[in-house]
C-alpha cells in the first residue's frame, strides 16, 4: 500500500471521527430542543420504523464484527510473538485488515441511526437523552480513542516488529478495551428500554447515571453480545478465507485460506458451544425482572420465534460438525475416528427433532379435537423445555466431542497414562450426558420455577465435562507421535460453501434475536415507563420480521462482499505481498480451480 494512500485513508478515519466527536456535541442541545416538537416524524415511503430497524440491524451487524475480530486476532498475534510462528502474525494481520475496511461504514451507519433517532423520533430521544447525556461523552472519547489505536495497530505492524512487538500487542490489547467499554456502553441504552431502573415514576433520573446503567439485563446482554460478536466475527473472518479459498490459483494459497478458514471457525464454534448458556442467563434476568415480559417472549406470540431460532441453530451445529468431518479428510490417521460419525449425526438429527418440536400445534377444529386439544399426545411431551434444554446439552457435548476426535486426528500419545486418560475422559461425557437426561426428565415432575433452575445443573455439567477433557487432553497429546502433517488445501470445495452458510445462518439468527429482544416490549418505547405512541405501535407479525431481516442480511452481505473485494484488490500487483506459511502439497505448483 502507498504512502499517499495510507495518507488519504488516515486522513478519511480523521474526517469521520470528528465528525462524530462534532454530532455528539450537538445532540444533547438538539435533543432539548426536539422535546417541544412533534413526539414522531414519518420516513419517506417506508415509515420511520423501518428505517431506524434497517439501519439499526445494519450498523450492529458491523459493529459486532469490528468488535469481534479484534479480540481473537490479537491473541492470535500473542500466539505468533510468543511461538515466533510467521504464520499466526500474518493471520492475525489479515483478520485486522477485514476490521479496518468495515470501520469507516459502521461509523457512518451509527451517524446515521442517530440522524433517524432525532429526526423521527424526537421526544424519545430527549427522554433518553435527559438520563443518558453523561454516558454521550465518554462514548464518544471511548471511539475516538479506538479509532486511533485501531488504525495504529493495524499501520505499525511492521514498524512495531522485532523488539518492539511488545508495543505492537499492547495496541491490540488497549483497542480491545476500548471497544468492549465502547459495547459495555451502547448496552446500557438498549437493556435501559428493556428493564429500566435508576428513575422515577414521571422518568426522571433518580441519583448518578450508573442506577439506570447497572439494570438487571446490563450484565447479562454485556457476557451475551461479547460471546455472540465472537461467534459472528468468525463466521463472517471463515467466509472471507472460503471466498479466498474458491478464487486461489495455487496450492499455497489455497493452504493459506483453507488454515485461516480453519481458525476462524475453530474461534466460532468455541464461542458458539458456551453462547447458549449466557442465553440461559439473559433468560432467566428477564424473567426476574418482569414474568409478564418473559411469558410473552416464551409463551406468547413469540413461541414460534424459538421454533424458527431451533432450525437455524441446528443449521450451526449440523454445519459445523460436517466441516470438521470434512476436515478429517485431509488429516492422516482420521480413518480410524470416522466410525463414530454415524452415531454422533444421530445424536445431533435427534437433538434437532427435540428441539425444534413445537409445544402447541397449529391445527384446525377438526384436527385439535381429535387430538384433545393443541397438544400432541405424543410430540407434545418434547415441546417443553425441560427436553430442549436436555437436547441442546446433548448436541454441545456431542460438537464438542467431534472437535475432540478432529484435534487428536494425527496424533498417537506417548504418554504412560493414556489408557487411564482417555477413560476419564468417556467417563467425563457418560456422567455429563446422565446429569443432562436426569434433570431433563425430573424436570417433568416440578413446578416451572423448579424447572428453570435445573438448567444451571445441566450448563454445569457441560461446561464441567468440557473442561476436564480438554485439562487431560492438552498435556495427554502433548509432545505426542504424528501420523503425518494437515494437508491444508486438500478438502473438499464444498466445506466452504459451508463456511458461507454459517456466516449467512447465524447473520439471521442475530436479526431474530434482535427482533425478539424489541419485541417482547411490545408497544413501549422504555418498558413501563414511555409508551409508544405512533403508528408503527405494533409488532409485526413473524413473517413479516423475517422478510424484513432477510432483506437487511441480503444488503449486510452485499457490503460485506464488497469488503472481500476490497480485501483482495490492495494484494494485486505486490508480487510476494504474502509468502507461503503453511505447508501445501505440491507447494507452489499452479493448480486447477475447482
Amino acid at each position: 500500500m502507498t504512502s499517499a494512500a495510507t495518507r488519504r485513508r488516515v486522513g478519511h478515519a480523521a474526517a469521520t471521527v470528528l465528525f462524530l466527536a462534532l454530532l455528539t456535541h450537538a445532540l444533547p442541545a438538539a435533543a432539548q430542543e426536539l422535546a417541544r416538537e412533534p413526539a414522531y416524524r414519518a420516513f419517506p415511503l417506508i415509515g420511520s420504523r423501518l428505517a431506524v430497524w434497517a439501519v439499526a440491524q445494519l450498523h450492529l451487524n458491523f459493529a459486532a464484527f469490528i468488535l469481534g475480530v479484534p479480540v481473537f486476532a490479537v491473541i492470535i498475534e500473542i500466539i505468533g510473538w510468543w511461538t515466533g510462528d510467521a504464520k499466526y502474525d500474518w493471520l492475525s494481520h489479515e483478520f485486522v485488515k477485514l476490521v479496518f475496511a468495515a470501520f469507516s461504514t459502521t461509523a457512518l451507519l451509527g451517524a446515521l441511526l442517530l440522524f433517524l433517532f432525532v429526526g423521527f423520533y424526537p421526544r424519545f430521544w430527549a427522554f433518553m437523552t435527559n438520563i443518558f447525556v453523561t454516558t454521550y461523552w465518554i462514548y464518544a472519547l471511548l471511539f475516538f480513542a479506538e479509532t486511533f489505536s485501531v488504525y495504529l495497530w493495524y499501520y505499525g505492524w511492521n514498524w512495531l516488529s522485532g523488539p518492539r512487538k511488545w508495543l505492537h500487542v499492547s495496541l491490540g490489547v488497549v483497542s480491545n478495551l476500548f471497544g468492549i467499554a465502547i459495547l459495555f456502553i451502547a448496552n446500557s441504552w438498549l437493556t435501559f428500554m428493556m428493564s429500566p431502573t435508576g428513575i422515577t415514576e414521571s422518568g426522571a433520573l433518580k441519583g448518578s447515571v450508573w442506577g439506570a446503567i447497572h439494570n438487571a439485563t446490563w450484565m447479562p446482554i454485556n457476557v451475551h453480545r461479547l460471546i455472540a460478536n465472537l461467534v459472528f466475527g468468525g463466521t463472517i473472518a471463515g467466509a472471507y478465507a472460503a471466498f479466498r479459498f474458491l478464487n486461489a490459483e495455487t496450492d499455497d494459497e489455497r493452504a493459506r485460506y483453507d488454515w485461516m478458514g480453519y481458525i476462524a471457525n475453530f474461534v466460532a464454534l468455541s464461542a458458539f458451544i458456551v453462547l447458549p448458556f449466557a442465553g440461559y442467563w439473559l433468560g432467566r434476568e428477564i424473567y426476574a425482572f418482569n414474568q409478564t415480559m418473559g411469558i410473552t417472549m416464551m409463551g406468547g406470540f413469540m413461541s414460534w420465534l424459538w421454533i424458527i431460532q431451533a432450525i437455524l441453530i441446528g443449521v450451526l451445529f449440523f454445519g459445523n460438525n460436517y466441516y470438521l468431518w470434512l476436515g478429517m479428510e485431509r488429516i492422516p490417521g482420521s480413518e480410524r475416528y470416522r466410525k463414530y460419525i454415524p452415531y454422533m449425526l444421530c445424536i445431533l438429527a435427534l437433538g434437532f427433532m427435540v428441539w425444534a418440536t413445537p409445544h402447541s400445534l397449529i391445527v384446525t377444529l377438526q384436527e385439535a379435537r381429535a387430538m384433545g386439544g393443541t397438544h400432541h399426545p405424543l410430540l407434545g411431551v418434547f415441546g417443553v423445555m425441560s427436553a430442549k434444554n436436555t437436547a441442546v446439552n446433548l448436541m454441545i457435548l456431542t460438537t464438542f466431542l467431534s472437535y475432540v476426535l478432529y484435534r487428536r486426528a494425527n496424533k498417537l500419545s506417548i504418554r504412560p497414562w493414556v489408557l487411564t486418560g482417555m477413560a476419564i475422559q468417556w467417563a467425563a461425557f457418560v456422567v455429563a450426558a446422565a446429569i443432562v437426561v436426569f434433570y431433563g426428565v425430573y424436570g417433568y415432575f416440578v413446578e416451572s420455577i423448579v424447572r428453570i433452575g435445573f438448567s444451571v445443573y445441566q450448563v454445569g455439567a457441560v461446561l464441567g465435562a468440557i473442561v476436564l477433557v480438554m485439562t487431560i487432553d492438552v498435556p495427554m497429546f502433548r509432545g505426542a507421535r504424528s501420523t503425518g502433517p494437515i494437508r491444508w488445501g486438500q478438502i473438499p470445495p464444498r466445506s466452504q460453501y459451508v463456511l458461507i452458510l454459517l456466516a449467512v445462518t447465524f447473520t439471521w439468527l442475530m436479526g431474530l434475536m434482535g427482533f425478539a429482544r424489541s419485541g417482547i416490549r411490545q408497544y413501549w418505547h422504555v418498558y413501563g415507563v414511555m409508551r409508544d405512541t405512533s403508528v408503527d405501535a405494533v409488532t409485526p407479525a413473524l413473517g413479516y420480521a423475517s422478510n424484513m431481516i432477510t432483506l437487511v442480511t441480503i444488503v449486510f452481505f452485499a457490503f460485506v462482499m464488497f469488503i472481500f473485494w476490497l480485501g483482495g484488490l490492495s494484494e494485486r500487483g505486490e508480487a510476494g505481498a504474502h509468502p507461503p506459511v503453511v505447508a501445501a502439497a505440491g507447494s507452489g505448483s499452479r493448480a486447477p480451480r475447482r
